[in-house]
């Protein structure tokens, strides 16, 4: 069986917030900006990788969660308790001026780490962590 990945979910809690940290912070294109019923699923992916798609979904998305799965989720968001996405970079360092230079909360500055890789981690807007990996290094 061969797979390869096409699609991956992030919850965030305001689309507007979420579009532009992930765009003009991240460099991700919009591919897709789909709403309804008060919902909002933005399609981003990163521009050298055009089968690979995330999608920054509202708390309010899925129309089978009733209210009481949406106020624990977004609990959970606020909390910063749901994991997002590990992007890899050739220069972590580098990614780690930027996106701390735009005010993203740093949860990790830039380290080699025991297992072959030098990472560094923020929060995005909405409370999510992403970290960022340079392989080959540590």
């Amino acid at each position: 069986m061969e797979l390869t990945l096409h699609y991956c979910y992030i919850t965030v809690d305001d689309g507007d917030t979420a579009l532009a940290f992930y765009r003009d912070v991240l460099g991700l294109e919009l591919r897709n900006d789909v709403g309804y019923a008060g919902a909002r699923w933005l399609t981003m992916g990163p521009p050298s990788q055009p089968d690979v798609n995330i999608v920054l979904e509202t708390v309010n998305a899925d129309p089978a969660a009733s209210p009481e799965d949406r106020e624990a989720l977004s609990r959970l968001l606020a909390k910063g308790m749901l994991r997002a996405v590990v992007f890899a970079t050739p220069d972590c360092d580098a990614a780690f001026e930027k996106i701390s230079a735009a005010g993203a909360e740093v949860l990790q500055e830039p380290v080699d780490q025991p297992y072959g890789v030098r990472d560094c981690a923020f929060r995005d807007p909405a409370g999510n962590m992403i970290r960022f990996q340079q392989l080959g290094k540590g």
